[in-house]
């Protein structure tokens, strides 16, 4: 008998297999399939979020009214991504100092 085989039942390993949050979704946001909904007050801001909306290629559902807040949440969400961030590695002791000193990094800095 293999070692991958399911000692339990099964039904909760099926259930244990389709839990979980889904980061791997074929369906983005702002696309043709899932586009996002804005609702604004007036045709002037509509206008200027039609522009915006098309520079970022971005498909949206624009309302207008009046009687509501206006709700660009989706929008904003979508164009101000947070950026992953890197760290500068720190040098070897045998590799050129990042302070520009021309000395290995033993001699210099460390």
């Amino acid at each position: 008998m293999s070692k991958l085989f399911f000692k339990g039942r099964i039904e909760t390993r099926q259930n244990h297999v389709l839990a979980g949050y889904n980061v791997n979704r074929d369906v983005k946001a702002g696309t043709d399939k899932a586009p996002i909904s804005i609702t604004v007050q007036s045709e002037e801001r509509k206008a200027e979020l039609e522009l915006l909306v098309s520079e970022h290629s971005v498909i949206a559902e624009i309302t207008v009214d009046a009687d509501q807040e206006e709700n660009t949440l989706e929008l904003d969400i979508l164009l101000n991504k947070p950026k992953t961030t890197t760290f500068e590695k720190m040098p070897n002791r045998n590799d050129p100092c990042n302070c520009g000193s021309g000395k290995k990094y033993k001699k210099c800095c460390a």
